[in-house]
């Protein structure tokens, strides 16, 4: 023969083709290298997509979602108390760190510092330097460790009972009273000081200490944007932060968790190696894509039929019932195999149940129905009751058929 088919690519070897090929490769440009290596050439557009796909998510600006941050315009943001206040003449800063919140405060005028520290972040030393430089401090549901560290008398005493989500001022402070009604779902109350907002008892949800400087209130639906316009809501948060021209909404973040208070960054808390993380996993992939990306030329589809025999996939399926242990299927299987084939022999139709089965071969058997009803719904126990069982059913069934 003047050619053989090379295996696997499809293409056929003859005398002189060899430079003949040669030469064409060397004529051809990179449209025809894309064309023969298709593979590696879509490997590597799909990587190309991906890694801009994730770096443009990366750079793509992102809403804030931080709960009760000014800039944050969803239910659990507080832009809209920010605005009002804005409206009332009050200048709200911002700060996104320890430093710049201490330095806002320094600066302003009587200041009043909004603390909502939800992952108890500050230290003692940190919170006593913020109250000593603010003329008033409003914290927002503290945790335990962030109320010890303040040590005005203030402490925890529960939350709001489910069955008061509206709560009454019941005190003598004026900005509560002024206030009236607010929402109480969800809130915590405290014991010290004066304290409004009672649920049972002497707790209330907004406590004051005793030299009126700082005011603990135990609820951030009060501030945010979903419950704002409810009740007396904005008067109260209103009154509580706009006594002053300047208030500083610091929300303390990762970056400030340290205790000489200077916050370090995420990538000052990362370890040295990290930074090489990236560019090695990149590596990685690239290495990947051109081991498994090669490809030798289209593949040639060969039809083989095959042909299984019928006792094959039943010995096969048999294996499978016996390394299970599952008796009760393969007894399922076989009872209602032969009470079908039972069925057709007998000429009882498609609707006959395994009763009219079992009665008819009993009838024409000449045997009790009880007997037959024992044999056919037997559940065996062993393997080897299942066997016997089955040969049982068997010699029952060609007697039915060769009658």
């Amino acid at each position: 023969m003047t050619g053989q088919p090379t295996v696997g690519t499809g293409r056929w070897n003859t005398p002189g083709s060899g430079n003949a090929s040669a030469q064409a490769r060397r004529g051809r440009g990179p449209f025809a290298w894309i064309g023969s290596h298709r593979g590696l050439a879509g490997s590597a557009v799909v990587a190309i997509m991906a890694l801009a796909l994730v770096i443009g998510t990366q750079l793509a600006p992102k809403g804030d979602t931080v709960p009760l941050s000014v800039h944050n315009a969803g239910p659990n943001g507080a832009k809209a108390l920010a605005q009002i206040l804005g409206h009332h003449g009050v200048n709200v800063h911002t700060p996104d760190r320890f430093d710049a919140a201490l330095a806002d405060l320094q600066s302003g005028s009587s200041p009043t510092l909004l603390v909502y520290d939800r992952n108890g972040i500050l230290g003692k030393p940190q919170l006593a330097a913020l109250l000593a430089a603010s003329d008033r401090v409003v914290v927002i549901s503290p945790r335990l460790d962030t109320l010890a560290a303040l040590d005005v008398g203030i402490h925890q005493a529960g939350v709001v009972p489910d069955v008061f989500p509206v709560l009454d001022p019941r005190c003598t402070q004026t900005d509560a009273n002024a206030a009236g009604q607010v929402t109480g779902q969800g809130g915590f109350v405290y014991d010290g000081g004066s304290t409004c907002y009672r649920a049972a008892g002497t707790a209330g949800m907004l406590a004051v200490s005793s030299d009126r400087r700082t005011a603990v209130l135990g609820s951030t639906a009060i501030l945010g944007n979903d419950k704002l316009d409810d009740l007396g809501n904005a008067a109260l948060a209103v009154r509580l932060l706009g006594a002053s021209p300047d208030l500083v909404w610091y929300l303390p973040s990762l970056e400030d968790v340290t205790v000489t208070g200077h916050g370090k960054t995420l990538d000052d808390l990362a370890p040295g190696w990290a930074r090489f993380l990236g560019p090695w996993l990149l590596l990685v992939a690239v290495t990947a894509i051109l081991w498994r990306g090669r490809r030798h030329g289209p593949l040639v589809f060969e039809p083989l039929p095959v042909v299984v025999k019928a006792v094959e996939t039943a010995e096969g399926r048999a294996r499978l019932y016996q390394d299970s242990r599952a008796l009760d299927q393969a007894r399922d299987n076989l009872r209602a195999g032969m009470l079908a084939r039972l069925s057709g022999k007998l000429r009882l139709g498609p609707g006959a149940g395994a009763e009219d089965v079992i009665a008819a071969a009993a009838r024409l058997l000449g045997r009790d129905p009880a007997v037959v009803r024992v044999l056919v719904n037997e559940r065996p126990a062993t393997e080897a009751r299942l066997v016997a069982w089955s040969q049982a059913m068997d010699k029952l069934e060609k007697e039915v058929m060769t009658q």
